[in-house]
């Protein structure tokens, strides 16, 4: 990881100065630089940037709208809160190439832009604009703007008219899109369906899909741009600058031991129930206080996530029905072996009909729900119907 750092780092203090006077040559062409996804969580959905490559004027520089300071020692909280800046920098491409290639392996695209000399001037005028430290940092948002969604929009932005995207989104949802590529990583593909709401329950418009890099790359594929009275191909020519021998654009699914763990926990506690009520035993007081904890824990979160983020994904959750912040109360009375109260008996009665519910139409809610969840909330029921049955 230190060597990651560094390379990066080097790869970041060695920008060159973008304060060259325009027009550029007649040899000058502009690129979009697509690397496919990666190992690190960051590098999970890909990445695009601009490459400006003038060999006549020693130019070859890299433009980057998916750049942060990794030094914050805030950098998760304001992730978290959703006030996270993001800047675009200006990095010499061949060190650039260097990281992604040698240090993270990552499959490496070009597409070289149909420009006319104007077009292209204008584009890198932009750029070099748009990279001043005044004009270069701008509000990361995931799904709406990211290092994708902002070289779309300083395309539309520079050629106007002279551009036109037909690319057809996929027909699935923004949470569907993002599936393959946490396949190979079912904890991180559960956090996204606990933790983003309804809103990402729908199909994307056909910008909007373009803030996966992959399929930034596919919607310029079908792009077209006016050259005089033609339209033409936006790219001219594709590159393949580095592929891993055997590397696959998207990870293989890997096996769903959440949803099996999930069901596993069910069986045994629905059987630990059923045994339990038998014997005329009395119920497990401090493991029900643990499981209310856990999911009260979860629903604060969620909550949180909800009314105090400036995230607008992680709104209007489902979740919520099964996971009650208010579960934390009635785990602390429980773990103190406290008599039950008045309203315990009725908040549980309440909480438990509306889970039941949720689990009884998991698949055909307006918000898809992991199927790990299900059993969590089917055996939450159950040791509440327990509770109330003491």
């Amino acid at each position: 990881m230190r060597g990651k750092l560094l390379l990066l780092l080097l790869m970041l203090t060695a920008a060159p100065a973008v304060s060259r006077p325009l027009p550029l040559s007649d040899s000058a062409r502009v690129a979009l630089v697509t690397i496919l996804p990666g190992r690190a969580l960051y590098a999970a959905f890909g990445h695009s940037a601009l490459r400006v490559h003038d060999p006549v004027q020693g130019i070859d520089w890299l433009f980057n709208y998916g750049t942060f300071d990794f030094s914050d020692p805030w950098f998760i909280p304001r992730f978290v809160y959703g006030q996270l800046d993001y800047f675009l920098s200006v990095s010499d491409y061949a060190r650039s190439v260097q990281f992604y290639r040698e240090v993270e392996g990552r499959p490496i695209v070009e597409q070289w832009l149909t420009l006319t000399p104007a077009q292209r001037d204008t584009l890198v005028a932009f750029l070099m604009w748009n990279a001043r430290p005044e004009n270069r940092t701008y509000r990361y948002d995931f799904l709406f703007d990211n290092c994708s969604t902002r070289i779309r929009d300083v395309l539309e932005r520079t050629l106007g008219d002279a551009l036109r995207f037909t690319h057809r989104p996929p027909d699935a949802t923004f949470r569907h899109l993002l599936d393959p590529y946490v396949a190979d990583r079912p904890l991180l593909q559960l956090g996204f369906y606990l933790t983003l709401g309804q809103r990402v329950d729908r199909p994307p418009t056909a910008r909007e899909v373009m803030f996966l890099p992959l399929e930034l790359k596919a919607a310029f594929d079908e792009a077209r741009v006016r050259r005089d009275t033609a339209w033409l191909p936006l790219v001219a020519r594709t590159d393949t600058v580095f592929w891993p021998t055997g590397h696959r654009p998207l990870p293989e699914p890997a096996w769903p031991w959440p949803t099996v763990l999930g069901w596993l926990l069910f069986a045994f506690g629905a059987g630990a129930t059923l045994v339990a009520w038998r014997r005329g035993r009395p119920t497990t007081t401090r493991l029900d206080a643990l499981l209310f904890g856990l999911v009260g824990l979860v629903g604060l979160l969620l909550l949180l996530l909800w009314v105090a983020t400036l995230h607008t994904v992680t709104a209007w959750n489902w979740n919520l029905i099964w996971a009650w912040p208010p579960h934390l109360v009635v785990a602390v009375r429980l773990w103190r072996r406290r008599p039950p109260a008045g309203w315990e008996r009725t908040y549980l009665l309440v909480t438990g009909l509306l889970t039941l519910l949720l689990a009884l139409g998991w698949f055909f809610w307006p918000q898809e729900l992991h199927p790990a969840l299900q059993p969590i909330a089917l055996l939450l029921v159950v040791r509440t119907a327990a509770r109330i049955a003491r």
